[in-house]
């Protein structure tokens, strides 16, 4: 009779939680899954046009991407953006983030401060690296003004130059974010491991390395994920605001490629394929980054 008493409760609550949890899986699965699979059908279409009828070309879209040679200059910009982007913005907003934690005289205010350039809209932020990089802004006259004039130039129509203004407006815009969410972070971590490590004779370089960063390390590694989808995913704002992937191409990532042949070039199919090797890098990324964390705890 238990048994029995218990086999019908076990169901009860089995039907209330697929009862509760329907909503929330309906959701995802109309509006994750069924975009994702989209966008995989579409890259198997061959449709230039969104007013022309789409033909199935089955692997055709993924055979020309391999052979485009604007594809692999994305590939490299891409790896160079992220390469040169996230060894900086890690590291110095984690350092940060440990400062703010220690709640120095006016962290409140800091915090503001390093939050700011992650709540400045894109076209305002864009507007201002424009100004910032222009042959008379601020890079250009600071040169002239201590004496290296020579070394003032066009910063985005060199293409020289041109990837690296990227890299620093989303240096910029991401390491005060991400040092506000590391202090929030740290300041988890109980004062009395800090305290006995100062009276162990620990200086602050080895309490931030040796103590704070393996206490917080698995949030480290979130963090580094979601940076690397984020600059992964969405440099193409950036790129559009600021350079049009140009000068050529030198500035091209594979998020604005997607969005160039997207919405400017209007191939679809060809787009959607660039968007399965976007999807295929991110989630290769995602594994690697969290195999590495979880063998360092090991």
């Amino acid at each position: 009779m238990t048994t029995v008493a218990s086999r019908a409760g076990r169901s009860r609550d089995t039907l209330a939680l697929i009862a509760l949890s329907a909503p929330a899986l309906v959701w995802y699965g109309l509006f994750m899954v069924v975009p994702l699979l989209s966008m995989f059908y579409l890259s198997l279409l061959q449709w230039n046009s969104l007013v022309g009828a789409p033909h199935f070309t089955g692997l055709g879209n993924f055979s020309r991407l391999l052979g485009d040679p604007i594809f692999w200059v994305a590939v490299r910009n891409t790896a160079v953006h992220l390469l040169a982007t996230l060894p900086i913005m890690i590291p110095t907003a984690f350092l940060l983030g440990y400062f703010l934690s220690r709640k120095p005289a006016g962290h409140r205010i800091l915090s503001v401060i390093f939050f700011t350039p992650a709540i400045v809209s894109a076209s305002a932020r864009a507007m201002m690296f424009t100004g910032i990089y222009q042959q008379d802004g601020i890079i250009n006259t600071f040169l002239r003004a201590v004496g290296l004039g020579e070394f003032s130039h066009a910063w985005l129509a060199d293409p020289t130059t041109a990837l690296w203004t990227i890299v620093a407006v989303d240096l910029w815009a991401g390491i005060g974010f991400t040092a506000v969410i590391f202090a929030a972070a740290l300041s988890a971590i109980p004062e009395d491991i800090y305290e006995a490590a100062r009276l162990d004779g620990a200086r602050t370089w080895t309490i931030v390395w040796r103590i704070a960063f393996p206490m917080t390390r698995q949030f480290v590694g979130v963090m580094l994920m979601l940076q690397f989808l984020w600059l992964l995913l969405t440099s193409a704002q950036n790129v559009l605001l600021l350079t049009q992937g140009g000068p050529g191409s030198a500035s091209m990532t594979l998020s604005y490629f997607l969005y160039d042949q997207a919405f400017v070039s209007t191939r679809v199919g060809y787009s959607q394929a660039i968007g399965v090797v976007l999807f295929a890098v991110g989630l290769a990324g995602t594994f690697v980054i969290r195999g590495i964390f979880r063998r360092a705890d090991r």
